[in-house]
């Protein structure tokens, strides 16, 4: 190379063997770097291909590749007989300072504005500790997973290839799935309803998040429990409605107060958890049940019914949802497999009136084109043949004795520390501490030892302080739960 300048240049541009790229693209990018940065002009004349690989002590045919690489994506321009050149089409940038790495790096920052103050914080956690008394998360090792795998599996080998993967399917869900879902709520929750009454979704939370999106508008105003579950008033407040918390008590929603509400102002959605409020699983009081239905039918609201847990109550036959009393169609009910079956199964639906299914179809369209119908038919077939509601039989069994066994040991070992009320359903025990007990430094010390708990943080609200959380129980066996209460009884 006769240019000092060019030399010092491609001799800062550095390969590594080791990098797991091929060095022809390690030095790609290394050119390209230099042409974004300025250092190389648009139209300069670039050094040979043997000049190159003499200095960088590489193939010629490595740098020949190179180059051809950027010339396909229009960096570089070749004429024969005169050599090689930076491409015309690219602005004469202003060259900046040579540093010892020139090679592409990751963004940290972005060059545009991020209005990060328009949303609210949604920190999550993923725990690596091996003991855990969770939010209410099914056992794993419970589920049907092998049946599921082989329901999956049918789906890829039967007939109708280019249905099931050649050509979208409709937005809603496949038709076998929702026809299984109708059938399954009319038979199990007393619901009545048809295939164009379901809408398949990803979970409970797409479901909120599109009932939000499709069905608010910016000041609408919703209602719902204090304590509750901060992932819906996050996407309240997202739509730009305004939210509005009211009390629960042992009895549930205290209803009596949205009365007072609806008297004085126009109500657009009531948001409610009434078989087992999240996070105190109490249920609502059958008189508040009729009482929310009668104030929505005379205010016209919505009511948005989020029956995360149905199956699994254990004294009794579950409570029938509102939406099996609902002659209106004021209800729109939310149901998931992810709290059932399994949290990584991202699998759930809507049920509602036709022209509100119509409705959110159109508008799922621009978040979600359609889900996965692979997976909506497995599940269809293995509800079909009866295994998820043998799986329901069997895991109400193991996680009321989990439920009975963990009650005692909190008794027994936390007496003094602890209150709470032995939950009919579901798969946590609402448990306040006592007074003096720092929750989040609890939860620090248990996660030093090897135990997941909550810190408390997302329960707290300017109007509700209570000293309590939610200690899971349906995912842990009977010997994890005695091996976590005793970590909890040697810190506290």
């Amino acid at each position: 190379m006769n240019s000092p300048i060019l030399n010092n240049l491609f001799s800062r541009i550095q390969l590594n063997p080791r990098d797991g790229r091929a060095i022809y693209l390690q030095l790609s990018d290394g050119v390209r770097t230099l042409i974004k940065n300025g250092q190389l002009s648009a139209g300069q004349k670039l050094p040979s291909t043997r000049d190159i690989a003499k200095l960088m002590e590489i193939n010629r045919i490595t740098v020949g590749k190179a180059f051809e690489d950027l010339q396909m994506q229009g960096w570089l321009e070749s004429y024969v007989g005169r050599g090689t050149f930076v491409t015309l089409h690219i602005p004469d940038l202003e060259p900046k300072k040579l540093q010892n790495q020139v090679v592409d790096k990751a963004q940290k920052v972005a060059g545009f504005a991020v209005h990060e103050n328009q949303y609210r914080h949604n920190p999550y956690f993923i725990s690596t500790a091996a003991l855990h008394l969770d939010d209410g998360y099914p056992d794993p090792k419970l589920a049907p997973l092998k049946e599921l795998y082989r329901a999956y599996r049918n789906q890829l080998t039967r007939s109708g290839l280019y249905r099931k993967f050649g050509s979208y399917g409709f937005p809603d869900g496949p038709e076998i799935y929702k026809e299984t879902i109708s059938r399954y709520l009319n038979e199990t929750r007393g619901l009545r309803t048809t295939q164009k009454n379901i809408l398949s979704v990803r979970g409970t939370l797409m479901g909120i998040n599109l009932v939000c999106t499709a069905l608010l508008k910016p000041g609408d105003i919703v209602v719902s429990g204090i304590p509750g579950w901060q992932r819906a008033e996050h996407n309240f407040l997202h739509a730009k409605a305004k939210h509005i918390g009211i009390p629960v008590d042992e009895h549930g929603l205290v209803v009596d107060e949205l009365k007072k509400i609806c008297k004085r102002t126009k109500v657009r959605m009531v948001y409610v958890t009434p078989h087992h409020h999240y996070p105190t699983t109490v249920s609502l009081r059958i008189d508040r049940r009729l009482e929310l239905l009668r104030l929505a039918n005379e205010y016209g609201f919505i009511i948005f019914e989020d029956d995360y847990d149905f199956d699994f109550h254990y004294n009794h036959r579950p409570l029938q949802p509102l939406a099996s009393a609902d002659e209106n169609g004021m209800v729109i009910y939310c149901g998931s497999f992810s709290k059932s079956f399994s949290p990584a199964v991202r699998m759930g639906y809507l049920v509602a009136s036709e022209n509100v299914i119509e409705h959110l179809t159109n508008v799922r369209v621009l978040l979600d084109r359609q889900g996965d119908h692979i997976l909506d038919n497995a599940m269809a077939d293995i509800i079909n043949d009866g295994t998820i509601q043998r799986y329901i039989r069997k895991t109400l069994a193991i996680y009321g004795q989990r439920r009975d066994f963990f009650c005692d040991l909190l008794a027994n070992e936390l007496n003094g520390a602890v209150d709470f009320t032995v939950p009919d359903g579901g798969m946590t025990v609402w448990t306040e501490f006592d007074k003096s007990i720092n929750l989040e430094e609890l939860a620090r010390l248990a996660y030093d030892k090897g135990l997941y708990i909550s810190n408390g943080k997302i329960h707290q609200y300017p109007s509700f302080n209570k000293n309590a959380i939610r200690l899971g129980f349906a995912s842990s066996s009977i010997e994890d739960l005695t091996k976590s209460i005793h970590i909890l009884k040697d810190i506290i």
